[in-house]
């Protein structure tokens, strides 16, 4: 019987993140640092306008592009917090979450053999939706002496003559990495210099914590015409199980975005479109209380490491840290096995996030203070006992 399946599909690995939040769910009093969703409910103002859109019968297929009210909304609030602005009607579409606008972006702008460069460790679909449409990946590692930032030498070097896109992943899951104004700039010549696209994935823009707003690389000069801008509700408002996204760009790119968006998806939950409307309107103090409460147990996180000894850069971005456990001589697989049976707590291994993360781990502090504490007290715990076995064999 011939396979039914399709080489690209088997040779696509399941997500390492799933992995380990599956296997906490079996386990009895035990800890999840894995999963980067928000512990906080979504704020009740934003829940009301979707029941109410509920009572109101506004159980309809919205137009494809989404609910007019929210394209509009969308555009006012990039103008009000990152200066850049667009047509809601034709420079505007809202996705089903920001996953489905990152696939649907590279399926409709590449071509068999475009490259694709992928700064890594990064968030896992980016690899996968490239080779879904028939694209070529070529990982850019990023360093932890560079901040895990994006350097226009790195950039340089992997552009050869079939380069196509760059997907720009800042603030930075899971390093928590960011790119600050000048750092855009140098990159947004280069990417001016050789032609290129750019997809940015800003899901984490309401999440940094240098005291300055999040710059987006389309409100450069030059950059607006050549970038997809992808955000969404599910970090900012608490707003994950709402699966609701959205794309900006040029309207030759959404056009043909939304040509697939069509007939794959039809349009985003209505609900959850009449509720983002009412997040955007009047949600920005929600935003910064959490951040605000993100910003103490990042803070936190770091005190316990440096008391720890352990090594990890500042993160100044998104709800996670990178901390480093090279020195323990084993894997990122092996440490966060060993830690969720002997002290019951989940962490991500590195390598989730490509090849690069080896020797690394994701802790994200998307979790109550309280959880924090409690793991993180395991943690010290098993890292005690780890360089005191390692004290005895070298003696």
């Amino acid at each position: 019987m011939r396979n039914p399946l399709s080489k690209t599909i088997t040779t696509i690995q399941p997500s390492g993140i799933r992995k380990f939040f599956d296997i906490v769910h079996e386990m009895k009093d035990a800890i999840s640092l894995g999963v980067g969703e928000p512990d906080f409910d979504t704020p009740w103002h934003i829940r009301d306008e979707g029941i109410y859109s509920l009572e109101k019968g506004r159980t309809f297929y919205t137009s494809n592009a989404g609910l007019k009210e929210l394209k509009i909304e969308i555009d006012k609030y990039l103008k009000r917090r990152f200066g850049v602005s667009y047509d809601y009607n034709n420079e505007i579409m809202v996705t089903v979450g920001g996953s489905e606008a990152i696939d649907i972006a590279m399926r409709a702008m590449l071509d068999p053999g475009d490259e694709v460069l992928i700064p890594q460790p990064s968030y896992v679909s980016y690899l996968p939706c490239c080779v879904l449409a028939n694209g070529t990946p070529v990982i850019i590692e990023l360093k932890a002496e560079n901040q895990f930032r994006l350097t226009p030498e790195e950039l340089e070097a992997a552009i050869t003559p079939k380069t196509k896109l760059l997907v720009l992943p800042f603030p930075n899951n899971p390093t928590g990495a960011i790119m600050e104004k000048e750092d855009l700039e140098k990159v947004a010549e280069i990417v001016k210099k050789y032609d290129l696209f750019v997809l940015s994935d800003e899901i984490y823009s309401e999440l940094t914590y240098t005291g300055d707003n999040h710059v987006t690389i389309a409100s450069l000069p030059g950059m607006r015409e050549r970038t997809i801008l992808i955000n969404g509700f599910s970090k900012s408002y608490a707003m994950t199980g709402w699966r609701l996204g959205y794309a900006c760009g040029p309207e030759v790119i959404i056009k043909q975005m939304l040509k697939i968006h069509q007939f794959a998806i039809m349009c985003a939950p209505t609900t959850s479109q009449y509720a983002a409307v009412e997040a955007l309107r009047n949600g920005d103090e929600d935003v910064a209380k959490m951040r605000e409460e993100y910003n103490g147990r990042r803070r936190y996180l770091m005190h316990r490491f440096k008391e720890m000894g352990l090594s990890c850069f500042e993160p100044f971005g998104a709800f996670y840290v990178f901390p480093c456990i090279k020195e323990f001589g084993m894997t990122s697989e092996e440490f966060a096995t060993k830690l969720l049976n002997s002290q019951k707590v989940a962490v991500v291994p590195g390598t989730a996030f490509g090849d690069c993360g080896e020797g690394y781990l994701r802790i994200s502090y998307a979790y109550s203070l309280e959880d924090l504490k409690k793991a993180l007290d395991r943690m010290e715990i098993f890292i005690q006992e780890l360089r005191e076995e390692k004290n005895e064999w070298q003696s």
